[in-house]
Parts: structure tokens; C-alpha cells; sequence
């Protein structure tokens, strides 16, 4: 047999499919092919955010995950993020003066905008022209979504931790969950066992996302009847106590630590193997400002401890 030269032409389209067959959380790159949180119940829902010793830890984007080009609470900025890793998706919902939901932290849009005055006075239709700022303040090619795109898009990628600002209504965000059929990947945010009480009557099968920083917390949301396995747990943005880990996982509750802020900036000087610690320790989700740094740290702690999700995909 004669042996004759590969074409170069066949040779790189080769190196390219192996490339392409790589996972690319190996060094480089973090992004890697498994990123969907693909849930199709409010079962599924139930089962994926119930703590057991081989919980899935996650990444929760502050704000959407906000960076240089990508605005906080735009789906393009959703996009960039969840083309990296799988996530969660901490966004803030407010109503135009036409009682429209949109995204939106602020409660004026000078910040993040090139419009100004304050959201709750100007209707939809006038905000349909503006442009979001990013972290620098430049301005994107990005507009303000609203509420159902948002759920229109998450569908199968994401789960979604909603924080219905003032002058948004839980009723009012509940009926989008409802009308864009996404209770399988929806949380709503509330800070007190009243919030949550009111959630839970309007919509008994959504999740909630609720304050826990004591065991006093937890029994009053057990006294109006929040089953556990409807609770997420924000634990506070400085590290919760094992006593406290160990109460709420021991109920089954998935702990949310907020390390944008303080502990963010602890891993920016002494290095991300922090947010691997705070795992270690006990927290189950890390809601941040630096998601493909914490990314990268959770990535490695799922590797090490050889965790896996079916809902992962």
C-alpha cells in the first residue's frame, strides 16, 4: 500500500471536531457543553433545589451577571453568562406606569439607561427606544426587557430568582410565571415570612426564595404552612454559621450565599479557591458579582467531589 499525505484541508477539519469533542472547562476557556438546567415540572423543580450530600452547587448572577458590554438585567447579558456555565439568574422586576414588567434594579433610569426619571412614571412604549448602560457606564446595543421575553427565554437554560421590586406587584408576577408556563424554573424573592406567606397563598406550587439567617426564620415560615420543600434559603451576604447550614439542610433547604460584596472582593485579593471554601463550609449556591470566577471555583469543586445533575444537560 502507497502511502500518501493527509490533505492539509482534512487535517484541520479533524483537529477541529476533537477540539470540539473536548470539554473546555479543561484549562483556557471555561466554557463547557453541559450548561442547560433543563426542567421540564415543578416536580423536577422540587427534586434539583432539595439539599442531599451530592446537591448540584450552582452560580446565582447578581443582577444578571453584569460585565464590561453586557448591562445588569438584560438577556444578552443572560445569554454571555449561560453560554459559559449553568446558572441561576437573580434579575429585578419593576412596573412601568402602564403596569408593564420590565427589568429593572433601579427605581430611575439614569443609571443604567440613557433615559432618566423614574421608571414607575413612563410608560412602555416610551422606554422601547433607550439603551442600557454597562458597568462603565457605556452604552450597549441592549434595550430593557421585559418580564415575559425574560421568561420566553429561560425556558430549558436557566432557573430564574425573581426580586419583585416596589411598585411591582407579587400578584402581577405570578400571573407571568403563570402565563409563560414557567413554574418549573421560577423562584420568587421575598425578605420576610409575611412575603412569603402571601406568595405561598397566591401560587402554593412556586418556589420561594426566602431570608433564613436563625432558626426563628425558619419556624415562622413553617408556621404559615411553607412546606420545606418550597424553600430556597438566602442565608445573608456574610457566611452563615454551621449550626445554621446544618438546620436547613437537614430540612432539605438549599442555602443561597450572597458573596457580592465582601466576600467577592476577599476572592479578588487572596484568590477564588475563597468560594470553593464557602462550599466546603457548607453553602450550596453562590450569588455573586464575579460568575465565571466562582464559576471556575464551583466547576473545580463539582471535578473534585464528582457531582453530577441528570438536569444538567
Amino acid at each position: 500500500m502507497v502511502w500518501r499525505p493527509i490533505p492539509l484541508l482534512i487535517v484541520s477539519i479533524l483537529v477541529s471536531l476533537f477540539v470540539a469533542c473536548v470539554p473546555s472547562n479543561i484549562g483556557g476557556d471555561f466554557r463547557y457543553n453541559n450548561h442547560r438546567i433543563d426542567l421540564t415540572s415543578v416536580d423536577e423543580l422540587y427534586r434539583f433545589l432539595t439539599y442531599h450530600e451530592k446537591r448540584y452547587p450552582l452560580v446565582s448572577l447578581h443582577r444578571g451577571g453584569a460585565s464590561e458590554g453586557f448591562p445588569e438585567n438584560a438577556l444578552e447579558t443572560f445569554e454571555n453568562n449561560f453560554r459559559q456555565q449553568p446558572i441561576i439568574v437573580e434579575c429585578d422586576v419593576r412596573a412601568t406606569q402602564d403596569s408593564v414588567l420590565v427589568l429593572m434594579h433601579d427605581e430611575t433610569l439614569d443609571r443604567t439607561t440613557t433615559g432618566s426619571g423614574r421608571l414607575q412614571d413612563i410608560d412602555y412604549s416610551a422606554l422601547k427606544n433607550l439603551k442600557l448602560k454597562d458597568v462603565a457606564g457605556n452604552v450597549t446595543p441592549y434595550r430593557i426587557p421585559t418580564l415575559d421575553e425574560t421568561l420566553r427565554w429561560g425556558g430549558g437554560k436557566v432557573i430564574f430568582t425573581l426580586d419583585v421590586k416596589r411598585g411591582a406587584s407579587y400578584p402581577a408576577v405570578i400571573e407571568a410565571i403563570r402565563r409563560n408556563n414557567a413554574e418549573a424554573y421560577s423562584v420568587v424573592i421575598t425578605y420576610s415570612a409575611d412575603q412569603a406567606a402571601v406568595v405561598h397563598q397566591l401560587a402554593p406550587n412556586v418556589m420561594i426564595s426566602a431570608s433564613i439567617q436563625s432558626a426563628g426564620d425558619l419556624l415562622r415560615l413553617n408556621d404559615n404552612n411553607i412546606p420545606d420543600n418550597r424553600l430556597v434559603a438566602f442565608v445573608g451576604t456574610s457566611e452563615a454559621d454551621k449550626a445554621l447550614y446544618d438546620l436547613l439542610h437537614g430540612h432539605g433547604i438549599l442555602c443561597i450565599l450572597g458573596t457580592m460584596g465582601n466576600l467577592d472582593k476577599q476572592a479578588a485579593v487572596r484568590g477564588d479557591t475563597v468560594y470553593t471554601a464557602l462550599l466546603e463550609r457548607g453553602a450550596d449556591i453562590l450569588a455573586t458579582d464575579r460568575p465565571l470566577e466562582a464559576g471556575k471555583a464551583v466547576q473545580a469543586y463539582r471535578i473534585k467531589h464528582k457531582l453530577t445533575s441528570r438536569f444538567i444537560k
